[in-house]
């Protein structure tokens, strides 16, 4: 089965016949699909088509929006004041469509009040006021606890300006 450059199927015919066709008008037989009964060969150039195809991905990959994983430490001691800055931090993050990772690290004795370690961690994560998602939820890790807060969904007005 061949179809020509303009897109009108010629009909089943001879692979020399389809390629002496496809050298008359200085242009490529492809094999669109093999499997098909009878195959499906279309004349194209195929140089051109390539490079379409290759912009295209390009272009598909230029749009993609990665989302990277910023991270915020803090201790069982970290003071009030870090605590707000870590929050403002966390907030800026959550705003720009990253998602955020809140580790409490535990040392030493403090390994014996995890209680108080869970405590600090969803205290912090209530102060957050930005719009957040749990993506995971408090998790223990071996050197202390963990959590993982992704962006609301999009928000509309980001999207309107873009």
């Amino acid at each position: 089965m061949v179809i020509d450059d303009e897109g009108t199927q010629l009909g089943e015919m001879n692979t020399s016949d389809a390629l002496n066709m496809a050298r008359e008008k200085e242009l490529d037989l492809v094999e669109v699909s093999p499997k098909a009964q009878p195959p499906v060969c279309r004349i194209m150039d195929y140089g051109k088509h390539q490079y379409k195809q290759s912009k295209q991905q390009r272009l598909a990959k230029a749009k993609q929006k990665t989302v990277e994983t910023k991270g915020i430490r803090m201790g069982l001691r970290t003071d009030s004041h870090d605590l707000e800055i870590k929050k403002t931090a966390a907030e800026k993050f959550l705003r720009k469509g990253n998602k955020v990772k809140i580790d409490i690290i535990l040392k030493g004795r403090e390994k014996a009040h995890q209680d108080l370690a869970r405590e600090n961690i969803k205290k912090f994560v209530a102060n957050i006021e930005c719009p957040y998602k749990m993506e995971e939820e408090i998790k223990r890790f071996p050197g202390g606890f963990n959590v993982i807060l992704a962006p609301e969904t999009e928000q509309p007005s980001e999207q309107q300006s873009e």
